[in-house]
């Protein structure tokens, strides 16, 4: 019996893997500056967009497990970049409210985006739109598999 199918370069699964370990390397530098971690840099990245956030809609939005967002609050509630506040209109709800020193990072974080879109020389805008569109397709397929 041959079994081809299952080489690694005949893998999407392998090279999405791959791109993602090497992608949360590229960060790693950049981030460290910030003293955030990829996750934490994800969810700032979250409230730079909405402010005062509802923990539903911020793991909704930053696609990150429940238990990990959990830890990832906590350690950012201890470097003062949020606060988590009951919800005015339901008190059994929680929202997730930047700090000064969570917005003053915004400003630091900018260069970011540049800094890795410079680590991929040969994917022009072109390719890198497309890029978007088949992982939005992935990502679609495997939520509606779910």
């Amino acid at each position: 019996m041959n079994y081809a199918q299952l080489n690694l370069d005949r893998q999407i699964c392998h090279r999405l893997y791959m791109a993602s370990n090497g992608i949360a390397r590229a960060y790693r530098e950049s981030l460290l500056e910030l003293q955030l971690t990829y996750p934490q840099y994800v969810v700032m990245m979250a409230l730079w967009e909405q402010d005062e956030i509802s923990i539903a809609e911020l793991l909704k939005k930053t696609a990150i497990d429940g238990g990990a967002m959990t830890q990832i609050l906590k350690k950012m509630t201890d470097k003062a970049l949020i606060t988590i506040i009951k919800d005015e209109q339901d008190k059994r709800k929680r929202v997730v409210k930047l700090q000064v020193k969570g917005n003053e990072l915004r400003h630091q974080a900018a260069s970011i985006p540049e800094q890795i879109r410079c680590k991929f020389p040969s994917i022009n805008e072109d390719k890198a739109t497309a890029l978007i569109a088949l992982l939005d397709l992935i990502n679609q397929d495997l939520a509606s598999a779910e």
